[in-house]
């Protein structure tokens, strides 16, 4: 092979490797930002929680009402990895609810919910526990601080991991797909970087 041929070779490999950097967070082909912190474009908030954009971030902090605040997607989705950045005050209760199947009724019963709840009263599920079928010991703590949630839902497996600590690992077949929402029902939340690959 020419040095011509070489040279180009080498000059390939590198551009493939240089898109491959610029990947957020190492993640590759198929992912797709659902919250970028400039919008939020693809949602619609069910409940009285003031959702907005603030410092790149969408944020919530109070509700208006009394019932308890949800960021919706538009899409529903079955199996999928999905990554989220998020930071929320020691107080406050949160969740990703997942396999909604009711576009406007959302509780811990008819969605997964990953959650995030460091004052929870019984910590074997809250924050890192997915509500009623996987319970996490001992609970981490999520309060003041930028955390991450990376979760796997492929047909009846269901995997937490929690700023790079795995904190559930189950089998259930209840929910088969459904909407994504965001939930706030006290404290301070806020959301970033939320993207998905489906599988």
């Amino acid at each position: 092979m020419g040095r011509l041929a070489i040279a180009a070779i080498a000059v390939v490999a590198g551009l493939g490797l240089s898109g491959c950097a610029h990947e957020p967070g190492g993640m590759s082909g198929g992912w797709v930002t659902l919250l970028d912190g400039t919008s939020m474009n693809g949602w619609y908030p069910v409940g009285t929680a003031n959702w907005r954009v603030e410092d790149g971030a969408v944020v919530a902090d109070k509700l208006t009402g009394k019932a308890t605040g949800f960021l919706v997607s538009d899409k529903s989705y079955r199996d999928f990895e999905l990554h989220a950045e998020f930071w929320v005050s020691h107080d406050a209760n949160s969740g990703i609810y997942m396999r909604c199947g009711n576009p406007m009724v959302f509780t811990d019963k008819i969605c997964y919910e990953a959650n995030i709840f460091d004052e929870r009263k019984d910590p074997s599920f809250g924050t890192g526990a997915l509500v009623h079928y996987g319970k996490v010991s001992p609970m981490p703590k999520a309060g003041g601080k930028w955390n991450t949630y990376d979760i796997t839902v492929r047909g009846t497996h269901i995997v937490l991991v929690l700023n790079g600590i795995k904190t559930v690992e189950v089998e259930n077949s209840v929910l088969k797909d459904g909407q994504l929402a965001l939930q706030y029902a006290q404290g301070v939340v806020k959301f970033r970087n939320v993207r998905i690959r489906e599988l």
